[in-house]
């Protein structure tokens, strides 16, 4: 039969390149540092086999059943207060529905605001998952350069000044994916002063706040929001699990009417027997105990993984320790690009993934990787960089 055409809409989007590099991590013989996947360790199993198992026995009828659009009120409840408790977050304009994933409250922001043509900034490098995201809508991308306090602030009003349809910009303000940087507090505050000033929205994307192992906390710019600029975008899959799919939006009342809307459009409701475990979850255990061992579990790997970068690829890659978050961002010399080093580590048993990816215009070649240190064991992470170090010098003895 004759193949129809693809939507133009889906016609431009590529796979995810870390989707892509996890299938050759399936052998089990390659050291993986491509993932930003949590570890295994990580995950409160036992407390949600007793909670699964009380939910199913007690309210399985309630459980299994069609949930709302907006989200298992008891979970909404809780999110909110610990939002604001903890983070400032929640306005007295504002509102929160439960999403499936983090991933789910990106791309139903981008349905809810941008039409054919709009232009959506976001940091260059960025999530991947995002940009493809956005892609999706027929977006206009333009990047705009993260530098080691954040987003470039002068070029951002440049583009503002010339470009009149900027309608969202996107960041992920600490621990920043790829880079791990965090954006500083004048340029959080200033960001929300351009927004107000050229009339954009702000989607804050912040999985990774939590998962501090140095420096001074930063307030998000949401929790400065005094006039409902930003969308506020969380989850619990890299504090909790990822498998659970469970995120969550706070933006004005407004924007989470349309955003139930688009959510009904997609899947109904997100998985009510998971809300229903978090629910209990949050009632029952001290989830900022559980966050805490997280951290003293990933602090020792982040720093063995800078200290073995530094011991062998330290002469030719530039190696950011980041304060936080899951990954470390390699920056290699003019010339060199992450993509070909990415293919000959692969041929060394170790995967990462090349800086391109994350970037607006992803064919062209971009010199750094990125790299995870929350999966990998410590083992692994010794082997690992051992391989890149020997990758680094087959690429250079290339050049």
């Amino acid at each position: 039969m004759q193949p129809i055409d693809y939507s133009k809409r889906i016609s431009t989007v590529t796979p995810s390149a870390i989707r892509e590099i996890l299938k050759v991590t399936q052998d089990p013989t390659v050291i993986s540092f491509a993932a930003g996947n949590p570890a295994t360790e990580s995950f409160p199993a036992k407390e949600f086999n007793e909670i699964i198992s009380k939910i199913l026995t007690e309210r399985p009828g309630y459980a299994l059943q069609y949930g709302i659009s907006e989200g298992y009120p008891v979970l909404r409840t809780l999110l909110k207060k610990r939002l604001w408790d903890k983070y400032g977050i929640g306005q007295s304009f504002d509102d929160t529905i439960i999403v499936t994933g983090g991933q789910q409250g990106i791309e139903m922001t981008a349905k809810t605001l941008l039409d054919d043509g709009d232009t959506l900034v976001c940091e260059e490098p960025s999530f991947l998952g995002a940009l493809n995201a956005f892609r999706s809508y027929n977006a206009v991308l333009k990047g705009i350069p993260v530098e080691k306090d954040g987003l470039d602030l002068e070029k951002l009003e440049a583009l503002l000044k010339e470009d009149k349809r900027v309608k969202l910009v996107y960041v992920i303000p600490t621990f920043q994916n790829p880079s791990g940087r965090v954006m500083s507090l004048a340029k959080r505050k200033a960001l929300l002063e351009l927004a107000e000033r050229y009339n954009f929205m702000i989607l804050e994307d912040n999985p990774y706040y939590d998962l501090r192992y140095d420096g001074e906390v930063v307030p998000t710019i949401k929790s400065m929001d005094k006039t409902g600029r930003v969308v506020y975008c969380g989850s619990f899959s890299k504090v909790i699990a990822p498998g659970i799919r469970v995120g969550y939006v706070t933006a004005p009342d407004w924007m989470i009417a349309k955003l139930t809307v688009a959510k009904q459009l997609s899947d109904v409701h997100t998985n009510l027997l998971m809300q229903m475990v978090i629910a209990e979850y949050l009632e029952k255990y001290d989830l900022d105990a559980h966050v805490e061992s997280i951290i003293e579990l990933y602090r020792p790997k982040r720093d063995l993984m800078i200290n073995l970068l530094n011991e062998h690829c330290g002469n030719f890659m530039q190696i950011e320790k980041p304060e936080g978050g899951l990954f470390i961002w390699a920056t290699l010399p003019e010339g060199y690009d992450g993509t070909r080093l990415c293919k000959i580590a692969g041929g060394y048993k170790v995967a990462a993934v090349p800086g391109s990816s994350f970037c607006v215009d992803d064919s062209q070649p971009y010199p750094a990787i990125r790299l995870n240190f929350s999966l990998p064991t410590m083992e692994q992470i010794e082997k690992g960089c051992a391989f890149l170090g020997e990758a680094c010098k087959f690429y250079q003895k290339e050049v």
